[in-house]
């Protein structure tokens, strides 16, 4: 046999071979990592400017897929697809180690987001809703009460405050998990500023107006129950705060108590807690507090912004069970109102 033969057939047989086990090993690396029964699941977040490098290795570490470096290639060389270039997108897939490489491939150029349902209740606070967040594993509660007193924020959204307490609407949002927290403070102000516009009229409200108001809107957030009685408890508000009559407010000292002081939800409220000498204490200074003490919804901004015209002064809680409310305009009034009942509270 002629040595150029010999040489030929001995290259191809080489090539055949090498063909058979190169075959062998793609299949190998692009088969799932375990059974359906054994697999293993992951959640991978993918924030945007990730590289497919990254992305592979932690695939791997976690078990997802046998080698970074196949999916890498892959992706640089669009292997699954040679008609359609591989690009990453940011998101948050669920991934498991029965999935063939060719699904993960395509499940991460999908986007797709896996989404948390956050309700977050008229009346709490930048603290409470922190909370909410931590559990539903949107971000961490330090984060999001860092991010709501971040200095820079407040100056983009021009807030004269020293936090976004009272900036954030309650309403029902879609998060991602592990959000960055400014951007979640950003998704609740930017809802509360859409949803204020609807309420201003034709005149917007300056900064420190729309903060007055605001503030007033937080305390009627935490006194009504009822909400046809949110106009006449801002009326309440706003007749005192003409007269330079302090408010009385129970939810003020509340805050002060909870909130500032980082005391349990009191039982009652004491003597000496109305004593406290804080700016937030409206039973010891007239007029507003400094901020708002609370994240009102519609209802309580509506009525600090458009107060039924009345000419009460006091309110007490005559029925606990409804949550409504005895109006009057008088003090002695207001005591004969509070001794019809056996429940008394509020001015």
């Amino acid at each position: 046999m002629p040595l150029v033969l010999c040489i030929l057939l001995w290259f191809l047989a080489f090539c055949a071979v090498a063909t058979v086990c190169a075959f062998a090993l793609w299949n190998h690396f692009t088969s799932p990592v375990s059974s359906e029964e054994n697999a293993v699941t992951y959640k991978l977040r993918v924030p945007d400017g990730s590289s497919v490098r990254q992305v592979s290795r932690e695939l791997q570490e976690q078990g997802i897929i046998r080698s970074a470096d196949v999916l890498y290639l892959a992706a640089r060389f669009s292997l699954f697809n040679p008609a359609k270039k591989f690009n990453l997108k940011s998101g948050v897939y669920t991934l498991d180690s029965a999935m063939p490489l060719a699904v993960v491939y395509e499940q991460l150029q999908s986007g797709n987001q896996e989404y948390i349902s956050v309700s977050i209740p008229e009346g709490l606070t930048i603290s409470k809703i922190a909370m909410l967040l931590e559990e539903a594993n949107v971000c961490s509660a330090q984060s999001f009460k860092d991010a709501a007193h971040n200095v820079s924020l407040l100056a983009e959204y021009n807030i004269p405050a020293e936090s976004f307490e009272g900036y954030l609407f309650p309403d029902t949002y879609f998060f991602t998990p592990q959000m960055e927290a400014s951007a979640v403070v950003r998704r609740l102000a930017d809802t509360f500023f859409k949803r204020v516009q609807s309420l201003e009229g034709e005149t917007p409200l300056s900064a420190e107006q729309l903060h007055s108001v605001l503030t007033l809107a937080s305390i009627v957030e935490r006194e009504y129950r009822v909400a046809s009685e949110a106009p006449l408890i801002a009326s309440v508000f706003t007749n005192r705060l003409k007269n330079n009559i302090g408010l009385y407010s129970c939810a003020t000292i509340e805050y002060i108590l909870t909130e500032i002081e980082g005391l349990p939800h009191p039982d009652r409220i004491t003597y000496a807690d109305l004593a406290i000498d804080s700016p937030y204490n409206t039973y010891k200074w007239a007029g507003l507090p400094p901020g708002p003490i609370s994240n009102p919804g519609m209802t309580a901004l509506n009525a600090a912004l458009h107060p039924a015209d009345t000419s009460y002064y006091y309110f007490v809680l005559t029925d606990p069970e409804t949550g409504s409310h005895t109006f009057t305009s008088t003090f002695d009034a207001h005591i004969a109102a509070e001794n019809s009942t056996s429940y008394v509270s509020k001015q």
